[in-house]
């Protein structure tokens, strides 16, 4: 992972974490169900846009470092672990 995007996923990784803490805290106020489900959905968002980050890092730096080797094995192996992860992210 570039040091920009590890820097920028840490930093997101922190809030999300503060974020999780308001979500427990919300549990034990005992705080209405929708305002919690609302924090949910943005903690979820949040995730996303996480794995986002990391995806794209991961497409611009090693994928394309391997379709610029020229290593047939080496391509194929990155397309094949995108397919993967793809196929894990809809589940």
């Amino acid at each position: 992972m570039q040091a920009k995007t590890k820097k920028s996923v840490a930093a997101r990784l922190r809030r999300i974490e503060g974020q999780i803490g308001g979500l427990l805290r919300m549990v034990d106020d005992d705080r209405y169900c929708v305002d919690i489900l609302h924090q949910a959905y943005a903690v979820r968002a949040a995730v996303l846009k996480v794995e986002e980050e990391i995806l794209r890092d991961h497409v611009s730096h090693c994928v394309s470092d391997a379709f610029a080797s020229g290593n047939l094995l080496e391509q194929r192996q990155k397309v094949d672990e995108l397919v993967e992860t793809f196929g894990r992210l809809r589940r």
